[in-house]
């Protein structure tokens, strides 16, 4: 039964924002008592937090569907819909949010760090909210926005002072469980170690964490054995104890070639040869295991290596090699620059920044920017008075004029939105002046007749003015 993850695809869906609500207060004597539509909740929001008492992704790989509550909509008498509630999903320090075509969107890396992986959509506007000078009785409300999601990866990268890293069946295991409190497996055949385990080491005033990752074996940066899988395990450790294994059975293996086997990997993987190394030759409690150790020890030296003689069984060493490695980490945390405090960056936008742009192909003029698009997914398309509503903001906006500029003309095709869910239309210009109220309540009369405002006036000036229709009017029976 799996009891260790490292490595998800998370599907996560933030909350849908509610719709907002087209009311008319109405009471006893006050049958029209004006607009009084609520507006709707906030969709919830997905976020992550490191929690230091979780220290594995299991949970998302036995559920790896995530989703926040919906805003609710809102509803008469000015009452506002409830928001959503933010759905808060914990995960281990050191966890690395990517996306699917693995290109890096946080680094979580100490406890409470947060990232929002999928944002709520916001809550329409009801009419009373819409409600205006010109407009005092809005016959239509805004939708709800739908909330941001997709799918997200994963990945662990333990966060440890020291890495143990070896051939299976080195005495990693063995080391870690003498040095700290932790309850690692061990049994005398390979890759008994198959998840990271990780321990506290205190050793005088120094308190560090050392990390036993599952043996290695040549190809392993090429996905052989389990190093593939885990030797992202070694990446933030500060410090590289090579343990290697003096009591060997295998007659083709001795202990420079597991180290030069070991280093070869670890360059492959790469981002690994500024750590300081330090080398632990373990099991010295075997008498031939005390020879080689004694034997290789000043090859060893002589490369430029701490060597360090042990026995896990039989405890021989333990403590100079603890109070060793506390030196070494201590040196890598001083070495480390000082964490600044987040600073607040403002961007004010350029002067000449419409907000939006207007691109032209295939004869199909394409509307992208962040306002245009939000309005039209809370454009309620079934609503006459709505849709003119999102003319005139569009108009006041700029839109008209840019597209204009760009060559546009009346009945040329205008797609807003991305590629994939775009709202297509037939583009025809509005006149600002008295365009907010047009007709009953819920409908507008622009969308009538596909001509522009301005020859619709032009055409009743000619006919007032037109003296056969005087005659026709007044002629005696």
């Amino acid at each position: 039964m799996t009891t260790f993850v490292d490595r998800v695809e998370l599907h996560v869906a933030a909350g849908n924002g509610g719709h907002g609500c087209a009311s008319v207060h109405r009471e006893k004597f006050k049958p029209l008592g004006g607009p009084d539509g609520g507006n709707g909740g906030r969709g919830g929001d997905v976020t992550l937090v490191v929690d230091q008492s979780v220290t594995t992704l299991l949970d998302y790989h036995h559920s790896p569907h995530r989703k926040a509550t919906n805003g609710q909509p809102g509803a008469g008498d000015n009452r506002s819909g409830k928001d959503g509630q933010d759905l808060i999903l914990p995960v281990p320090d050191g966890t690395v949010v990517l996306d699917t075509d693995g290109n890096v969107l946080a680094d979580m890396v100490g406890h409470g760090t947060t990232y929002v992986a999928g944002e709520g959509g916001r809550g329409g506007l009801g009419n009373a909210a819409l409600a205006s000078a010109r407009r005092k009785a809005p016959g239509f409300a805004l939708l709800g926005e739908p909330g941001k999601g997709g799918d997200i990866v994963l990945e662990l990268k333990t966060v440890a002072d020291v890495a143990l890293v070896g051939y299976p069946s080195a005495g990693k295991s063995s080391l870690i469980s003498v040095l700290s409190a932790a309850k690692p497996k061990i049994a005398d055949y390979p890759f008994t170690t198959l998840v990271p385990n990780l321990g506290v080491v205190t050793a005088g005033s120094t308190v560090y964490t050392i990390a036993d990752v599952p043996g290695l074996i040549p190809g392993a940066s090429q996905g052989r054995g389990l190093g593939l899988e885990f030797l992202r395990h070694v990446e933030r450790c500060s410090v590289l104890v090579h343990v290697l294994d003096t009591a060997t059975l295998e007659s083709d293996r001795d202990p420079l070639t597991d180290l030069d086997v070991i280093e070869e990997e670890l360059a492959q993987y790469g981002g690994l040869g500024d750590r300081p190394r330090v080398v632990v030759l373990n099991k010295i409690d075997i008498p031939d295991g005390k020879e080689l150790a004694e034997m290789i020890r000043p090859d060893l030296e002589a490369r430029g290596y701490s060597v360090y003689e042990v026995s896990a069984v039989a405890h021989i060493g333990l403590k100079e090699l603890s109070f060793a490695l506390a030196e070494v980490v201590a040196k890598a945390r001083a070495a480390k620059p000082k964490e600044e405090s987040t600073r607040v960056v403002i961007r004010p936008k350029a002067v000449d920044d419409a907000g939006f742009t207007i691109t032209e192909e295939d004869g199909v003029y394409h509307v992208r920017g962040e306002k245009p698009e939000r309005w039209v997914r809370q454009t309620d398309f079934s609503n006459d008075e709505a849709v003119g509503y999102l003319a005139d903001r569009l108009a006041r906006l700029g839109v008209e004029d840019k597209l204009m500029k760009a060559g546009a003309r009346a009945g040329d095709a205008v797609a807003i939105g991305s590629e994939d869910n775009a709202v297509v239309f037939d583009w025809e210009p509005t006149v600002m002046a008295g365009a907010e109220m047009l007709g009953r309540r819920g409908e507008d009369h622009r969308l009538d007749v596909p001509r522009p405002a301005a020859t619709r006036r032009r055409d009743r000036e000619a006919e007032r003015d037109d003296p056969q229709r005087e005659y026709d009017e007044f002629k005696p029976f």
